[in-house]
């Protein structure tokens, strides 16, 4: 079986426009997860079927086997649903093949964007249920990815001087940097960040150890036209807001020309490292 590309969560902002972005740009397998429930506060209209959502990521894309796309039902907030994701995409993969004698399949480029964002400018803001929401999707949600998907990476009979490395990429921000830290405010979401930062450092350091065909990064995709950060547009210049679409098109870009030597750091849009 060819390699795949996993990308969680894959239904809005940056996670659908890379997920289409694979699925238009590759002939590889995309996996890609969705909340079949999601909160009353996100703006969808009640539970979602597994074929809405496919026909959402669908829809703008032309002559693209849709056969390519595979959707699993994810809860960020939920090790269980995690791990029967994981459990249903361990299925699938010999069931693609079509035989159990084919060589396994595993992770070419994995996205893990989950996150939330509370704007708090000053200390009276912080609320305690905001500040758990956000370490829970925003930290521990990557945490327990790491712990249930990481088993789809390459093994490391897989290494060879002419193997691809797999890119296992977690989506941070720049406001995750303490040396960049020139505005304050946003709290628990600058502190979330840069605690995603260090699980991606970690990870790394287990990936280098084990000897896997695998590099772990965070990326920042910028400052995008997206819900999440919707309460800011006023602030950035047109020039530097940017569509989920771009943000997308150039994180891929950065992610597939990144060498064993920059792993374990952060890396934005333009290539550039985001300084611890």
């Amino acid at each position: 079986m060819p390699p795949f590309i996993l990308i969680s969560p894959a239904t809005r902002g940056l996670s659908l426009a890379l997920t289409r972005h694979y699925l238009r740009t590759t002939s590889l397998p995309v996996f890609a997860t969705f909340r079949p429930n999601p909160p009353a506060n996100s703006g969808s209209q009640g539970p979602r079927s597994q074929e809405s959502v496919r026909e959402n990521i669908l829809e703008p894309l032309q002559d693209i086997d849709p056969a390519r796309l595979h959707l699993l039902p994810l809860d960020l907030s939920s090790e269980e649903s995690i791990a029967s994701a994981a459990d249903e995409l361990g299925n699938t993969l010999p069931e693609l093949s079509g035989t159990d004698n084919d060589a396994p399949s595993f992770i070419r480029t994995a996205f893990f964007t989950g996150g939330v964002l509370h704007p708090e400018r000053q200390p009276s803001d912080l609320a305690l249920d905001d500040i758990l929401e956000t370490f829970r999707l925003n930290v521990v949600s990557h945490l327990l990815f790491i712990k249930h998907f990481s088993r789809f990476l390459p093994p490391a009979s897989a290494s060879s001087p002419t193997a691809p490395l797999a890119k296992w990429v977690h989506v941070s921000a720049r406001v995750g940097s303490i040396s960049d830290n020139r505005l304050g405010g946003w709290y628990s979401y600058r502190a979330s960040k840069a605690a995603l930062n260090q699980i991606v450092r970690t990870f790394d350091l287990h990936l280098q150890a084990k000897r896997l065909p695998a590099i772990a990064v965070g990326v920042h995709p910028g400052t995008m036209k997206t819900d999440l950060s919707k309460d800011f547009w006023r602030g950035v210049s047109a020039e530097k807001l940017f569509s989920p679409e771009y943000s997308a098109a150039k994180l891929a870009e950065v992610v597939a020309g990144l060498r064993a030597e920059e792993r374990g750091r952060v890396w934005d849009w333009k290539g550039d490292e985001v300084m611890p």
